[in-house]
C-alpha cells in the first residue's frame, strides 16, 4: 500500500494562509478533483453534510500542492481556537543555498525572500546573524502568527 503525506495546519482563515503559503512555498493553490467547480461542491457530491461545512469552506482553495509533486500537500484546516503557544514545529525555507554558499550570498538571498515574506503579510520576529559561526537567518511569523525561519 502505498503512503502518501499531507501536512495539515490547523488555522483560522485559510484562504488567507493559501494566498500566504503557497508563493511562500513555490506551491500552488490545489484544484478541485474530477471537474468540480469548487472543492464544497465535492465535498457536496461526495455526501458531506451541509452542517459540517461552515459558511465559506470550500468556495476557495484551502489547501496547496508542489505543482512539481516533490513536496507534500498542504491542508489549512479551519478551527474555532485561536494559537495560543509557539509552534512545536515550524517550516524553514532554505532560500540561502547551505554553507557552501559565500556567506554573504546566503545573506542576500535570505533578506530577500524575508522582503518578498514580509510584503505578503509576514512578521519579522527576529535577525539571527552570527558572522564567526558562518550562520545569518531570520525567525517570521505568518499571518496567523506560526513561526518559520528563513535560512
Amino acid at each position: 500500500m502505498e503512503m502518501t503525506l499531507q501536512l495539515t495546519l490547523d488555522c483560522s482563515d485559510p484562504q488567507r494562509m493559501v494566498a500566504f503559503w503557497a508563493p511562500a512555498l513555490g506551491y500552488v493553490p490545489e484544484p478541485a478533483p474530477d471537474g468540480h467547480p469548487t472543492w464544497r461542491a465535492y465535498w457536496e457530491a461526495m455526501g458531506v453534510p451541509a452542517e459540517e461545512l461552515p459558511s465559506g469552506a470550500g468556495d476557495l482553495a484551502e489547501s496547496i500542492v508542489d505543482p512539481t509533486g516533490r513536496g507534500p500537500r498542504v491542508w489549512f484546516q479551519q478551527v474555532p481556537e485561536p494559537k495560543t503557544l509557539k509552534n512545536r514545529w515550524h517550516f524553514d525555507l532554505k532560500v540561502g543555498g547551505g554553507r557552501d554558499v559565500p556567506q554573504a550570498l546566503r545573506r542576500e538571498r535570505v533578506d530577500a525572500a524575508v522582503e518578498r515574506l514580509v510584503a505578503a503579510g509576514a512578521t519579522v520576529l527576529k535577525i539571527k546573524d552570527e558572522p564567526d559561526a558562518g550562520f545569518y537567518a531570520a525567525a517570521l511569523q505568518d499571518p496567523e502568527g506560526n513561526e518559520f525561519d528563513v535560512v
